[in-house]
């Protein structure tokens, strides 16, 4: 089985930072992309970054120059630094990887989601 556990959302006001985590365990083989999306109220999901196993990134127009994706392939490990926040960037912040367990494909797993709210 694969577990990804995310953890650093909360509240914040708007120009504020955070960090979010996610780490995946269990019976990886490897890890392909991996990757934040965001659900705000009323919304679908969204992609936020995507950061591939060889470090390239890809960011959401609406985030580019303030969120910044990073991975730790040691740690099996991404991280989302955001930076200058507001309140449109309130939403639930899900993680998402593309992994690889003995003896079947690689399909895709999502974090159990962390809540990010931005106050005015």
């Amino acid at each position: 089985q694969v577990q990804l556990v995310e953890s650093g959302g909360g509240l914040v006001q708007t120009g504020g930072s955070l960090r979010l985590s996610c780490a995946a365990s269990g019976n990886i083989v490897s890890i392909n992309a991996m990757g934040w999306y965001r659900q705000a109220p009323g919304k679908q999901r969204a992609l936020v970054a995507t950061v591939t196993s060889g470090y390239n990134t890809n960011y959401a127009d609406s985030v580019k120059g303030r969120f910044t994706i990073s991975r730790d392939n040691a740690k099996n490990t991404i991280y989302l630094q955001m930076d200058s926040l507001n309140p449109e960037d309130t939403a639930v912040y899900y993680c998402n990887a593309n992994i690889k367990m003995p003896w079947s494909y690689a399909r895709d797993y999502w974090g159990q989601g962390t809540q990010v709210t931005v106050s005015s």
